[in-house]
């Protein structure tokens, strides 16, 4: 039996992290750190580093770039219908009482009452 070392499920898990404990990610380099962008550059060094890698993506084989977008994009076709379902739930959780205690809680400067339970 082959043992996985978890590295694919890593970015799910830190992703459940920060949404299930509301953590805010603050900044560029925070974003680039933990996955959720590829790259983070300053504001004045923006277009140059656009230009360098849409240069060095010219450059490249333009058959291996087009059948490697193509078989990553065919990744994200697949994730769609858990996509739309995940985003109708969370939908769904905004229109609850919880969005509601949480509001309010946050304008009286206190902290949440969240009711126990599960929706389902």
């Amino acid at each position: 039996m082959r043992r996985s070392s978890g590295r694919c499920c890593a970015g799910w898990r830190r992703a459940k992290y920060y949404l299930l404990l509301c953590e805010p990610v603050s900044g560029g380099e925070e974003a680039e750190r933990i996955g959720l962008v590829s790259l983070a550059v300053d504001e004045n060094e923006l277009m140059s580093k656009a230009i360098e890698v849409a240069n060095r993506l010219a450059q490249g084989s333009q058959t291996a770039i087009r059948w490697t977008k193509y078989a990553l994009n065919n990744w994200l076709r697949a994730a769609g219908p858990t996509f739309d379902t995940s985003l109708a739930l969370e939908f769904m959780g905004f229109a609850g009482p919880d969005v509601h205690e949480g509001l309010r809680s946050l304008r009286e400067r206190r902290a949440p009452d969240f009711p126990g339970g599960a929706p389902f």
